[in-house]
Parts: C-alpha cells; structure tokens; sequence
C-alpha cells in the first residue's frame, strides 16, 4: 500500500456557529509522533498526526482544544487524473 502524500483535513467553526469547515491540506514528512506520521501544511505552522483510520491530531493543541479530534481525507497525488 502507497503512503498517502496529501490530505485535506476538516477544522470545524466554533460551537453553535452555522459557517462551513475550514480545510486545511497537509503533505507527508518523513517525522512520526507514537508510530503516526506527521503532516505539515506549507508553512510548516499547522502540523497533525494522522492514523490509519484518517483521525488527524494536531501537535500542538493543548488540553481541551476545540480541534483536538480532527477527519483527514487522503487526496491523490499532484498530477494525478481523476477520472
């Protein structure tokens, strides 16, 4: 099985709020956090975690962050055809 390069990853809006996820797309790094890989968005500012399921953690988030949890999508590689 290929790793998965690229994922967009889910931030839902605040609580009670009606305004659409926030995606963020995150690339492979060759680091891992307790045997997940680690994904970096292109400023290197936001960085997951994400398991085999697609659950992405964010390293950074402190206790009782509101996106601690977050859904990963896998995207297909640049360059890569759709159809």
């Amino acid at each position: 099985m290929d790793l998965v390069q690229r994922y967009a990853v889910s931030l839902p809006g605040p609580v009670g709020c009606h305004r659409a996820a926030t995606v963020v797309v995150v690339h492979w790094t060759p680091r891992s956090v307790g045997g997940q890989t680690v994904y970096t968005d292109d400023s290197g500012d936001f960085q997951v975690a994400i398991d085999t399921d697609g659950v992405a953690s964010r390293l950074d988030a402190e206790d009782g962050h509101q996106h601690q949890c977050l859904y990963a999508v896998p995207l297909p590689r640049s360059g890569s055809s759709l159809g």
